[in-house]
Parts: C-alpha cells; structure tokens; sequence
C-alpha cells in the first residue's frame, strides 16, 4: 500500500475518494493539517461546487501555500479531481475574479455550448482522449468513456499542459499536466473500471 493524502476544503465527497484509492492500492489519509500536506508523497485534492468559496476554505486553512509547495517545489505526486483540477489553475472567473493555487499556469471560464444538443452543465459519460502522452492514461484503452459534472472549465496558457481531451463543447481539457501535478475535470472514482486505471496509474507514479 502506498500513502495517498487527500485534501479536505469541505467541498467533497471524500469517502467515494477514499474507498476508490483503497480498492486502488493506496492507504488513504484525509486531512486540513497544512504541515501534513507539506510531508505527503502523494497528494489528492478533490472537490465539487464552487471555485471561490473552496479556495476561501483553503486560504483560511493554510493549505494553499501548503500544496503549492508540495506540487512545485517539493515534486510530489499531485491530482486535482473536479474542481479541484480547477483550483490547480492561476485564477477562476466562476462568479468573480479569484486567484487559484497556481500550480498549472491557465484559467478556469464558463463551459460554452458548440450546437443545441449541448447542455451545461455537462453531466454523464464522455470521451476522453489522450493527447499528451498522458501516464494517467497509461492501459487505457483509447478514447474511453468518464463521468463528468462541472459547468466550467480549464484553459491551460501552454498547450502542452493539456494532456487529454474532450472533443464536446468545442474541446475541452479533461486531463492537465505540469511536472508531477495532474488534473482530472472527470471523477475518476465514479468512472468505474477507466477512473480505476487512472487512480492506480497515480498510486504508482
């Protein structure tokens, strides 16, 4: 079993996370202590809802500069689910203007409709691909089906950070990468057998 810390800002299901990453070989630690964020080898941050109030969370809590430094300067392992890939961007313009932790140079905006047949939120399963020689996706059959919900998303200042994506509503990133630090704007936990692979990939990274 490998140590995963996830991050709790309160905005989460944490025990479809934690039971997922357990199923995935990893020994599962939640926690709001700063200190303990500085130490993991590996780092979750999940998330749903919105923007502004998770990083007011993680703000109050210390835990911004917290994974910042593990992501950047420490190296560590790092996946963002959700919103909390969002929150790896440098700012949300989810209701205002709000910095984000910066890990992943880019910014959050509002999901645009390509055709009527669109809706947003985007709810349900859709295509991933991969197209950044992702180690996420890593035994993933190509262009797999994921869970998503979310009516915003995230636009990566280098291409090169965006590692998989979602040809629906014009293409969007569904994968981001810089270094060590990944995002997912799909659930891997509640993508069945794909969001496993995803989530064993990351325990063995």
């Amino acid at each position: 079993m490998r140590t995963v810390t996830i991050v709790d800002c309160g905005l989460s299901n944490i025990d479809s996370a934690v039971r997922a990453l357990e199923y995935c070989g990893g020994d599962p630690v939640v926690t709001r202590d700063p200190a303990v964020v500085r130490a993991a080898g590996r780092l979750v941050l999940p998330g749903v809802g919105a923007f502004p109030e998770a990083m007011r969370r993680l703000n109050e809590a210390g835990l911004t500069d917290a994974i910042r430094e593990a992501a950047i300067h420490g190296e560590r392992p790092v996946l963002g689910i959700c919103l909390g890939m969002q929150l790896l961007a440098t700012a949300g313009q989810e209701m205002a203007f709000t910095q984000g932790i910066g890990v992943i140079p880019g910014d959050v905006t509002p999901l645009q409709r390509a055709d009527a047949t669109e809706r947003v939120p985007h709810i349900g399963w859709n295509t991933v691909e991969d197209i950044g020689d992702c180690p996420l996706l890593k035994g993933v059959p190509p262009l797999s089906d994921f869970y998503f919900v979310h009516s915003f998303h995230f636009k990566p200042n280098d291409p090169a950070h965006m590692m998989g994506q979602t040809p629906s509503y014009g293409g969007f990133a569904a994968i981001v990468g810089r270094g060590l630090a990944f995002g997912a704007q799909f659930h891997p936990e509640k993508s069945q057998a794909n969001g496993f692979a995803i989530l064993k990939n990351f325990v063995g990274l």
